[in-house]
């Protein structure tokens, strides 16, 4: 970084490079009008306990004025494990919501028409189980398919980098990512069959350069598979969606931001020759988790604040702001209340709205546009210089850079030379705040009873065909979510589906 910039530090060309908004490349914004046209979709994650606790602080925000559901599920719904497995003791609800049957998922989603708000589930290794029970929820509420709008995360290639929620070896893995793609555009569905995720590796330590450049070298991997396996790549390229973090640097969180989409809409007309609406890069932001305090909590709101500002100067298509007190436990409803106000106040008050890609022609800004996306090109042709994003992870190549980046973070931090207000510098006695938590024994036995009920009202004989048939597809090569869909219809439990592919494919070992 220099202390100035000016003329010379920006030699980009406005036509080929700027563009105009909602024109290829992008760089300005996927759509013309932005958020003159209409604000940004305020979504806030939130899911803990039982169906029935998440449904009062779903309803609760939307009360507040939010505008989409985000929801966050608990580890062992993540690693395909019912709530009565060995495998979930104390971790029932814990993280996120408990799912174990399309019947908690149509307690999750009482009273909230599912046909008028959309909803996006931070699901992977199980996400073609829980997008199956979404389509059973809204068929026996009498909701088509085309009617059901959200996304479903189903990134398995970062679970392996960066967060861990993976079951299955990686090829079984990307063959389920690729028959979600074809069943979301075979049912003409509003849904977004991806969510291809940076921000989990920024949270493990990623740069921005790397959070660009890994995110959208496992984008690559996805249409590349999708296409091997027959699938026209604008059958289901304008539904692909982009998921990224905003950190605390201003500018170089809104210059990411506008690189991405840059080198998205090159990368997929060079590879793919895609049409423009495939190359339109669209994308969520969440606020940066791992930059919270637990020291002087409430500073976390002033970042939150500069976070979100970026990702709204970057052109993000919605946004979570994280509640301060998240260092500390699950957000309280005021807390969560008051991240959502951040936004409101970012949309209705601040003037960021009225003027699409204010920061243009900023010589700064253009500058480190131009050097994020030369950079994280660079970081993609060394992930196809090792074969493509899968054999990456299968090296170790993206784990290790992550590694390695968060170290130096970490070392920066410590040495005094990266200053964190109120915790390197700045600190003092300031009283702890009171921290709030459920009583998560009890959510834990109150969902063991609720399996355990449905189980005994189930036709056996249906769950027992149901999953026959899901193991023989699984053995084959038929399009697996029409089965699954089947075995939740028939209450199949989540864990049974898992474990039926379990069976039918391993386990992935990291090595």
């Amino acid at each position: 970084m220099k202390t100035v910039y000016g003329p010379g530090d920006w030699t980009g060309d406005p036509v080929r490079d700027l563009g105009r908004p909602g024109e290829f490349p992008f760089t300005r914004g996927p759509y013309p009008n932005m958020y003159s046209g209409r604000l940004w979709t305020m979504r806030q994650y939130a899911g803990f306990g039982t169906a029935e606790e998440t449904n009062r602080r779903f309803r609760q925000l939307l009360g507040a004025g939010q505008m989409g559901l985000s929801t966050a599920f608990d580890l062992p719904t993540q690693m395909g494990y019912d709530s009565d497995h060995p495998m979930a003791d104390g971790e029932v609800g814990r993280v996120g919501v408990a799912i174990d049957t399309v019947e908690d998922l149509a307690e999750l989603f009482r009273d909230i028409p599912l046909d008028r708000v959309s909803t996006s589930m931070t699901i992977n290794a199980t996400a073609a189980i829980l997008l199956a029970m979404y389509v059973v929820t809204g068929e026996e509420r009498g909701i088509p398919r085309t009617k059901l709008t959200g996304t479903v995360q189903n990134d398995v290639l970062k679970e392996y980098i960066a967060r861990g929620t993976y079951i299955y070896p990686a090829a079984p893995s990307l063959r389920l990512v690729a028959d979600i793609f074809r069943f979301v555009a075979d049912e003409s569905m509003s849904f977004n069959p991806i969510s291809i995720s940076g921000y989990h590796m920024r949270e493990a330590g990623a740069t921005a350069v790397q959070e660009v450049g890994f995110t959208l070298a496992n984008a690559v991997e996805y249409v590349r598979v999708a296409v091997e396996a027959g699938l026209s790549v604008d059958s289901f390229g304008p539904r692909l969606s982009f998921f990224f973090a905003s950190h605390n640097d201003l500018f170089e969180e809104a210059a990411k931001f506008r690189a991405a989409r840059r080198l998205w809409a090159r990368l997929a007309r060079e590879r793919f020759d895609a049409s423009d609406a495939t190359a339109r890069m669209r994308f969520h932001t969440q606020t940066g988790g791992v930059t919270l305090q637990a020291q002087q909590p409430l500073n976390n709101v002033v970042r939150v604040t500069v976070q979100a500002l970026a990702a709204v100067l970057g052109g993000t298509q919605s946004l979570h702001t994280n509640g301060y007190d998240e260092a500390l436990s699950l957000p309280t409803a005021e807390s969560a209340t008051l991240a959502l106000r951040t936004q409101q106040v970012l949309g209705y008050e601040s003037g960021v709205a009225g003027v699409v890609d204010p920061l243009a022609g900023s010589y700064y800004v253009e500058a480190l546009t131009d050097s994020i996306e030369r950079e994280a090109r660079e970081l993609i042709e060394q992930v196809d210089a090792l074969g493509g994003a899968a054999r990456a992870v299968e090296r170790g190549f993206f784990q290790d850079a992550i590694a390695q980046s968060a170290y130096e973070l970490q070392k920066a931090q410590e040495a005094g030379d990266r200053i964190v207000v109120g915790v390197n510098r700045f600190s003092d006695e300031s009283p702890a705040i009171p921290i709030h938590a459920p009583d998560f024994s009890a959510l834990a036995a109150q969902q063991r009873a609720r399996l355990a009920e449905t189980k005994r009202r189930r036709d056996r004989s249906a769950v027992s065909a149901a999953l026959a048939s899901l193991n023989q597809a699984a053995a084959g090569k038929a399009s697996l979510m029409p089965v699954i869909i089947d075995a939740v219809r028939a209450r199949a439990t989540l864990g049974e589906i898992s474990d039926t592919l379990r069976m039918a494919w391993g386990v992935y070992r990291p090595t």
